[in-house]
C-alpha cells in the first residue's frame, strides 16, 4: 500500500483514527456512567464483569486477528470490527439487566480487539518504518484524548439525559469510519495455501483467559492461595505447555515461536509488559490518592488527572515527529522511561499535606514520560520483523502490554492492601480501647470511617460526621486522619514499586539494538536470529 499517493494515505489514516476514537471513547465513557446504570438495572455484585469481559474478549481477539489479517488482509477485519462494535454498542443501550450488559460488552470487546489490532498494523502497511513514528504517536494520542473526554461526557450524559445515550452517542462516528474505510482502504489478495491454526488459536485462548482472570480476581474476589486462583494458574500452565507443543508442529502457527528468537521483538515486548504495568498502576491508583488522601472531590479529581493525559498526548505526538525526522528512537524510549519512573518516585513522596498543584506537576512528569516511550516499542517490533509477520507481531505488543497492565495492577493492589492493613492496625490501636466505642452507634460509625472506600466520598463523610454527638467529633478526626495516613502509606509504596518496575524497563532498553528504520516495506532480510541481525546492521 506504499504506492498510494500521500493524500489518500492521510484520508485512510483519518478513517482509521476515527474508528479507534469510536472504540476508545466507548471504552472510557462507561466508567463514570456505570454507577448510574447499575442503580437502574441492578446487579452491583457483577459490577466488575462489565470491564472484565471487555478486557478478555478484546485481548484474545486482538492476537488471533493479528495473524488472520496477515493472511487475508486488514480491510475485512477492521470493517468487521467496526460492525461488531457498533452492534455491541447499540445492544448495550437496550440492556435491561446486568447479564445483558455483560454479554453485550463482550460483543463490544470482540469488535474492539479487531479494530485495535488492525488499526496499528495498517500504519505499517501504509508507511515505511521511518515514516511510521509520527503516525504511531498520533494513534497513541487518540487514546489519550478518549480518556480525557470520555469520562467527562459519560458523567454529563447520565446527569442530563437517558443513560442509554452513553452507548449510542458515538454510533454516527462508527458509521462514518466504516464507509470511509470501505471506500478508501485498499483490498489485499488473500494468501493461498495457508491453513488457519485452529488448535493453536484454542490453546492460546485457553492460556490468556485464565491468566487474566487469575490476576483480575486474585486478592480481590478470592485469596491468592484459594482453590479458584490456583486452578486458574494451573489451567494457564497446562494450556501454555500444550500451546508450545501445538505451535512447534503447526505449518502456519497463530503466534510463530520463531519471532521470540528475534531479540528486538522479545525485549520490546518485555519492556511493553513493564510499561503496561507502570501505566495502569499510575492511572488506577492516582485517583485513590487524590480523593482518599488529599480529600479532593471526584469532580476535581478528574481535573487533576487531566494534565497527565494531555501531557501524554502532546509528548506522544512530538516524540513521533522526532522519530520520523531523525530516524532515531532508542534515546526517546530511554528518556521516556527515565522521566516516567522519576515521576513515579515523586508520587511516592506525596502525603496528606500535598497540594493539588504538586500532584498535577508530578503526574505531568509521569504523562510526559509515558507519551515519549509508549509508541516506540510498537515501532521497534514492526521494524525488526518481516512484513509478512507485521499483523501478528503488532498484535503481540498489544497483548503483552495488556497482560502487563493486568498483572501490574494486581500486584500493586496486593501491596496496597497489605500495607494498608499493617498501618491501619498500628493507627487504630490509639482508639480501640476508648470507652466511647462501647456505644453501638458510635462503633458502627467508626467502622464506616475505617473503610477506605467511604473516605473517597466527601459528602458522605460530612453526612456521617454530622450524625455523631459532639463528644465523638475528636475521635472521628483521629480515625479519619489514621485512615488517610494508612492509605497514603500504602499508595506511596505502590508508586515506589511502580517506579522500580519502570526502572527495570529503562535498563532493559539499553540492550535493544537500534537498527536503522527501513525506508520501504519491501521484503528484506531483517533480524530473525542473531546472525541475521548482524547482516542488517552491517548493511
Amino acid at each position: 500500500m506504499e504506492h498510494l499517493e500521500h493524500r489518500k494515505k492521510v484520508m485512510i489514516m483519518i478513517a482509521i483514527m476515527s474508528a479507534m476514537l469510536f472504540a476508545a471513547l466507548n471504552q472510557t465513557i462507561v466508567g463514570t456512567a456505570l454507577p448510574k446504570i447499575i442503580s437502574e438495572i441492578g446487579g452491583m455484585e457483577y459490577y466488575s464483569w462489565v470491564f472484565t469481559i471487555f478486557m478478555l474478549t478484546s485481548s484474545v481477539t486482538a492476537i488471533l486477528v493479528g495473524k488472520l489479517s496477515d493472511m487475508y488482509g486488514r480491510k475485512p477485519f477492521i470493517l468487521l470490527g467496526i460492525g461488531v462494535f457498533m452492534v455491541g454498542s447499540f445492544l448495550n443501550g437496550l440492556s435491561s439487566s446486568i447479564l445483558q450488559l455483560i454479554i453485550f460488552r463482550g460483543i463490544q470487546g470482540f469488535g474492539a480487539g479487531m479494530i485495535m489490532s488492525t488499526a496499528f498494523t495498517a500504519v505499517g502497511d501504509l508507511f515505511s518504518p521511518r515514516e511510521r513514528g509520527k503516525w504511531q504517536g498520533l494513534m497513541s494520542s487518540v487514546f489519550g484524548l478518549a480518556s480525557v473526554f470520555g469520562p467527562t461526557l459519560g458523567g454529563w450524559i447520565v446527569d442530563n439525559a437517558d443513560w442509554h445515550w452513553v452507548f449510542w452517542v458515538f454510533l454516527p462516528v462508527g458509521v462514518i469510519a466504516f464507509f470511509m474505510i470501505l471506500k478508501m482502504f485498499p483490498s489485499q489478495k488473500p494468501s493461498t495455501g495457508q491453513k488457519v491454526d485452529y488448535l493453536g488459536s484454542v490453546m492460546l485462548t485457553l492460556t490468556i483467559i485464565p491468566l487474566l482472570l487469575a490476576f483480575t480476581w486474585g486478592g480481590n474476589d478470592f485469596a491468592w492461595v484459594s482453590a479458584p486462583i490456583i486452578g486458574l494458574f494451573t489451567a494457564t500452565i497446562i494450556s501454555f505447555v500444550l500451546f508450545i507443543i501445538t505451535e512447534k508442529k503447526a505449518s502456519n502457527p497463530v503466534l510463530p515461536l520463531q519471532l521470540f528468537k528475534n531479540k528486538i521483538f522479545t525485549l520490546s515486548n518485555a519492556i511493553g509488559f513493564i510499561l503496561g504495568a507502570g501505566m495502569f498502576g499510575a492511572i488506577m491508583y492516582m485517583p485513590f490518592f487524590i480523593q482518599g488522601v488529599m480529600g479532593t472531590s471526584a469532580t476535581k479529581s478528574g481535573l487533576v488527572m487531566m494534565p497527565m493525559t494531555l501531557s501524554m498526548v502532546i509528548a506522544s505526538a512530538i516524540g513521533g515527529q522526532i522519530i520520523t525526522k531523525t530516524g532515531k528512537y532508542k534515546f526517546l524510549a530511554l528518556i521516556g522511561l527515565f522521566v516516567m519512573s522519576s515521576g513515579m518516585i515523586l508520587l511516592s513522596f506525596m502525603d496528606s499535606s500535598t497540594t493539588n498543584i504538586t500532584a498535577v506537576l508530578n503526574i505531568i512528569i509521569v504523562g510526559t514520560g509515558l507519551g515519549l516511550s509508549f509508541p516506540v516499542f510498537t515501532l521497534t517490533v514492526q521494524n525488526a520483523v518481516q512484513h509478512k509477520f507485521l499483523g501478528v507481531a503488532t498484535a503481540a505488543t498489544q497483548l503483552f502490554r495488556q497482560i502487563g497492565g493486568t498483572i501490574g495492577v494486581a500486584i500493586m493492589g496486593t501491596v496496597m492492601n497489605q500495607s494498608m492493613e499493617s498501618k491501619m492496625s498500628e493507627k487504630m490501636s490509639l482508639v480501640k480501647d476508648s470507652t466511647l466505642l462501647s456505644n453501638p452507634e458510635a462503633a458502627k460509625a467508626m467502622g464506616k470511617i475505617s473503610d477506605p472506600q467511604n473516605i473517597m466520598n466527601g459528602d458522605k463523610l460530612k453526612e456521617l460526621q454530622s450524625t455523631l454527638p459532639q463528644e465523638f467529633q475528636g475521635m472521628f478526626e483521629t480515625i479519619l486522619n489514621g485512615v488517610r495516613e494508612s492509605l497514603s502509606y500504602s499508595l506511596t509504596n505502590v508508586f515506589f514499586i511502580g517506579a522500580l518496575i519502570l526502572l527495570v524497563g529503562f535498563v532493559l532498553t539499553f540492550f535493544i539494538k537500534e537498527i536503522p528504520l527501513r525506508m520501504s516495506n519491501k521484503e528484506e532480510k531483517v533480524e530473525e536470529t542473531d546472525e541475521s541481525l548482524k547482516e542488517v546492521s552491517n548493511h
